[in-house]
């Protein structure tokens, strides 16, 4: 079983950041890259909001670009899932699913979240093709456009929000006949005349051709009655859900399963630090995550050096 002084467990910004600054340090990071390595920018398409890149880049290439990087400074990687940690006492444990075991006096956590989709047959292949679930990220391709959202919760009101500044009209459907948002957020989608609300309606199907999503099919849950609504665009509103599930019960979280860091990205066990998404439930933005990736490095790093 191999001894190192940081394993950054999940890639991404978040992960490949923190792999820069440590090996930048002379820290000789290991990452466990996870099944997608590079996160979920890997299934974007065009990223228009991340800072030097004047015309765009598409989200494969801009998380290949960081991991060249860290691979200069000498990041070493590994392409698979680790399946448990143990955090009782340093050096931590990290088994992997490949029978992998390692120990690392330090460890930045950087898993990310999965967006909650609803299980229809081709939305996955759809993703940056009409079908999203990050209306701040992919609003802005869906100007005087016709869009759909799915959800009841905060998360659907926030993208509706958000959407309206770009598409002439925004319809979320929600399955039942009321929202659980938060009171003023719903109070700011009923105000918004460019939002519309499909009641105990379900999405049962996303309609495409060549060039993308073109409508959806939606069921009336209580009558079962189909109608098809054109649309241009389908979010997902349905939330996030951070991939925490390896950790056990070792790392204090907070309602929605997110880990819960301090000022700095320090979790409740010194040494465990975390960054990116699996952290942060409100930005959720590739330059955010980098932030925080760099924050975690800097901390791992004075964290070795006074222990």
């Amino acid at each position: 079983m191999s001894n190192k002084k940081v394993v950054i467990i999940g890639s991404g910004p978040a992960g490949y950041t923190a792999a820069i600054y440590a090996s930048r340090a002379n820290l000789e990071p290991l990452i466990i890259e996870g099944h997608e390595p590079g996160g979920q920018l890997t299934t974007t398409t065009d990223v228009e909001n991340f800072p030097g890149f004047s015309d765009g880049i598409m989200g494969p290439e801009l998380m290949q670009t960081m991991k060249k990087q860290a691979e200069r400074f000498g990041t070493q990687f590994l392409s698979t899932m680790v399946t448990s940690v143990d955090l009782s006492k340093r050096p931590f444990t990290i088994k992997c699913e490949n029978s992998d075991e390692f120990q690392a006096d330090s460890i930045i956590i950087s898993t990310g979240a999965s967006a909650k989709y609803l299980g229809l047959p081709n939305e996955k292949e759809l993703i940056g093709k009409g079908v999203s679930a990050c209306a701040t990220c992919d609003g802005f391709f869906y100007k005087n456009q016709v869009v759909h959202v799915v959800g009841g919760g905060d998360t659907a009101m926030e993208e509706a929000m958000f959407l309206s500044k770009f598409a002439s009209k925004v319809t979320i459907v929600h399955r039942r006949d009321s929202f659980r948002a938060s009171k003023p957020m719903q109070q700011r989608v009923f105000d918004n005349p460019k939002i519309d609300v499909l009641w105990n309606h379900q999405v049962s199907e996303i309609i495409a051709d060549n060039t993308g999503v073109t409508s959806i099919k939606v069921t009336n849950t209580s009558t079962q009655e189909e109608a098809i609504r054109e649309t241009n665009g389908l979010f997902m509103g349905i939330g996030h859900t951070p991939n925490t599930k390896f950790l056990g019960d070792q790392i204090t979280l907070d309602d929605h399963g997110f880990i819960v860091t301090g000022e700095h990205p320090d979790t409740n066990i010194p040494g465990v630090f975390a960054c990116g998404d699996v952290q942060d439930s409100y930005y959720r933005q590739a330059i955010s995550a980098a932030g925080t990736g760099c924050m975690a490095a800097i901390r791992a790093e004075r964290f070795l050096e006074e222990n």
